[in-house]
């Protein structure tokens, strides 16, 4: 898939957004990557899905998991391509665990999904409970890498799409200096 595909159907479906956004990572930044509008529809999240699982072609895959929210169907349609369980880590007492029954069994080959990874501090909370567990990580996926290469998380990451949308810290945010209203999209709490 060209990144120009990519950036249409971003397009059509309002997945770019332009404003004053805090990201999860506490960042501030202009633009906001509403991933979740893929999933509204399920030939789009089969199509991205699939990009995905062809870019860890090869790979013994047991389990798929993404941190929930963003991770959750990402995960599941990743998983259907490439015939694994799909679990979802949740946040509890400000930490991901596994509930609902998920296991994973020491040795399983693990995929990490996540829709956009910026500062991948939510995928490495979930590299960490797979490691925890005793999985074996081989790999990340994500649709957006929005990391500008400077995310490491020490096994291979494979994007969709990489993009650049440049952040900031809150002290040296230009739209905070401008007094352009803060927006809050993302599903994590601070």
């Amino acid at each position: 898939m060209e990144k120009e595909e990519v950036l249409e159907i971003f397009s059509k479906l309002g997945v770019i957004n332009k404003g004053h956004f805090l990201l999860t990572s506490g960042k501030h930044s202009n633009t906001y990557l509403q991933c979740a509008k893929i999933f509204q529809y399920p030939k789009y999240s089969e199509i991205f899905s699939k990009e995905l699982a062809l870019k860890f072609k090869g790979h013994e895959i047991d389990v798929v998991i993404g941190p929930a929210i963003g991770g959750i169907i990402l995960a599941y349609e990743v998983a259907r391509q490439v015939g694994a369980k799909a679990f979802f880590a949740e946040r509890e007492e400000g930490m991901m665990k596994l509930r609902r029954g998920f296991e994973i069994k020491e040795g399983e080959n693990v995929l990490v999904v996540e829709d956009v990874v910026t500062t991948g501090g939510s995928v490495k909370e979930v590299i960490n409970l797979v490691n925890f567990l005793k999985g074996n990580v081989i790999g990340v996926g994500s649709i957006v890498d929005r990391s500008d290469g400077k995310v490491n998380f020490e096994v291979p990451f494979k994007s969709v799409v990489s993009l650049y949308v440049e952040t900031y810290e809150k002290e040296e945010c230009p739209l905070c200096k401008e007094g352009i209203p803060l927006v809050k999209p993302g599903s994590r709490k601070f």
